[in-house]
């Protein structure tokens, strides 16, 4: 018997939820970059059975990727075993749904794609609309009872482990809670966001942070879903940390950690993890070209956290910042000893830390006399009256 045909007989054995359950694993693995060796065939089995079916497995079908609208702004690729501020990793989408499907509202779950799929196959979007926002208003009120105490909590988790070896479904699923409790205060705020944001400058800031006070006077629990989505516009996500510094009284660490909005940094670091991750997939895989743009960007997002606060080294994200470095150098470090002195390597040379170049020096420099120029602004408006 050839492996394709043992690969098949096995997968027979297993029950369609088991199958299921594996093919999300395996997907959410791969999408890691930690995908296990023979999965490929694995996986395609699995997706051309769930394609001959109809099901979608972890697919989002349409009743559901309808369920699950207010969240994909938000959704991200990213690894379940670190922080995730204001986002929601798309792998735990499936698991939830068949959670929800199955443990939660199963009968108010059949009516509702029952009702869904010949809105959808019609296209009446109005009549869907009011379908899925009844039905979101139904798992919101039973999700507020369910996770209310510490036993049914833990029961969920239970549950959820039973379609998911991943940890973060279950914080997925509060993080979804949340979002869909305001998700029209969401919705409105994302409307009223500018499509890109090229040039985060003083006046874009200033911006920003009245619609996002806005949000937080009457939805505080959704504010970092909201950075979230600021961070999508911005040319890269570790700018959103000028939300902290322009609103800080100086720019010692201590100062900045005491802005409304200091969780930025947290978000950006997040958003750094991300890299590191997507680095050691890329190295793993041999994909040096994407892993020399991964490290350019990391060296950026480092040179700008240090540029910007004063005392970082002292604080608890300059902690975490050198952790992640560290991990990174060591990385670059087992990449680069495979090839002798005299060849070198792509990812050893100096030119990725673009901010040590004259380019970077005077980019240095531009920076620190706008930031004085902004501090000395606005102790002159303070000191004749007048508002920032």
């Amino acid at each position: 018997m050839t492996q394709p045909d043992r690969i098949d007989e096995y997968l027979k054995r297993l029950t369609p939820q088991a199958r299921s359950s594996l093919l999300i694993e395996l997907e959410r693995l791969e999408v890691c970059g930690a995908a296990m060796p023979g999965a490929a065939a694995i996986l395609e089995i699995l997706r051309a059975e769930f394609r001959k079916s109809g099901q979608s497995s972890n697919r989002v079908a349409n009743p559901s990727r309808h369920f699950f609208a207010p969240l994909e702004p938000l959704l991200v690729n990213g690894a379940p075993d670190h922080a995730n501020t204001g986002r929601i990793l798309r792998g735990s989408l499936a698991p939830i749904w068949e959670w929800i499907t199955r443990d939660l509202l199963p009968t108010m779950a059949r009516d509702y794609i029952d009702r869904m799929i010949p809105l959808i196959a019609a296209d009446n979007q109005r009549e869907a609309r009011q379908v899925v926002a009844a039905f979101q208003s139904k798992v919101v009120k039973y999700l507020e009872s369910t996770l209310g105490s510490p036993d049914s909590a833990d029961q969920t988790r239970v549950r959820l482990a039973t379609y998911t070896a991943s940890k973060a479904a279950y914080g997925d699923l509060t993080r979804m809670l949340c979002v869909l409790r305001a998700r029209e205060a969401l919705a409105k705020f994302n409307d009223a966001l500018p499509v890109e944001i090229e040039n985060f400058d003083d006046a874009q800031v200033s911006e920003i942070t009245a619609l996002l006070d806005g949000l937080k006077k009457t939805n505080a629990e959704v504010v970092a879903f909201a950075l979230a989505l600021v961070a999508k516009r911005l040319a890269t996500p570790w700018q959103l940390i000028r939300l902290a510094t322009k609103a800080a009284s100086s720019k010692d660490a201590a100062d900045v950690a005491a802005t409304p909005y200091a969780i930025t940094f947290e978000m950006a670091l997040d958003w750094l993890e991300d890299k590191r991750s997507a680095l050691h997939a890329a190295l793993k895989n041999n994909r040096v070209q994407d892993a020399k743009e991964i490290l350019a960007s990391m060296y950026d997002t480092e040179y700008a956290f240090q540029v910007r606060v004063d005392g970082l080294d002292r604080s608890d994200w300059g902690e975490r910042l050198r952790h992640l470095m560290d991990e990174t150098a060591v990385l670059i470090e087992t990449e680069v000893s495979r090839f002798p002195d005299n060849v070198g390597h792509v990812l050893g040379s100096p030119k990725l830390r673009s901010h040590e170049s004259l380019g970077g020096r005077l980019t240095y420099m531009a920076w620190k006399g706008r930031d004085a120029l902004s501090d000395g602004v606005g102790f002159f408006k303070k000191l004749i009256g007048q508002p920032d």
